[in-house]
């Protein structure tokens, strides 16, 4: 088969709201990756600055995963940023939801060890 010689102009373009996405997936994770490790530099005592950057994040990281969700449906754009928004903010939010369920992990085993069970 021949190949073909030239270009192939299309109506596509990256949508707004799909960069707005990705994004939001990137600062949801700065922001969580940078509270985890200040937080360890303390040595576990977190901040309520802290708490509230993770709850920030977790907004973010929702509004990211809506706005992704809807771009990715349009036919007149590239799905690049989209499926990147979609994933980044899926990461985030597993993030958030492993923080919360690790510290109630430990949190319960302090308590069994000091009621000696």
């Amino acid at each position: 088969m021949k190949k073909r010689k030239g270009y192939i102009f299309t109506n596509k373009r990256h949508s707004e709201k799909a960069i707005m996405a990705t994004l939001l997936g990137i600062i949801s994770l700065a922001a969580l990756g940078i509270v985890v490790f200040r937080a360890y530099q303390s040595g576990g005592e977190a901040l309520q600055g802290y708490g509230v950057t993770g709850i920030l994040a977790t907004l973010f990281s929702l509004t990211g995963l809506i706005l992704g969700i809807v771009t990715v449906r349009d036919k007149n754009s590239y799905r690049i940023f989209p499926v990147l928004g979609i994933l980044l903010n899926f990461l985030a939010l597993a993030a958030v939801s492993l923080i919360l369920c690790g510290s109630e992990f430990v949190r319960s085993a302090v308590k069994n060890k000091r009621a000696g069970k």
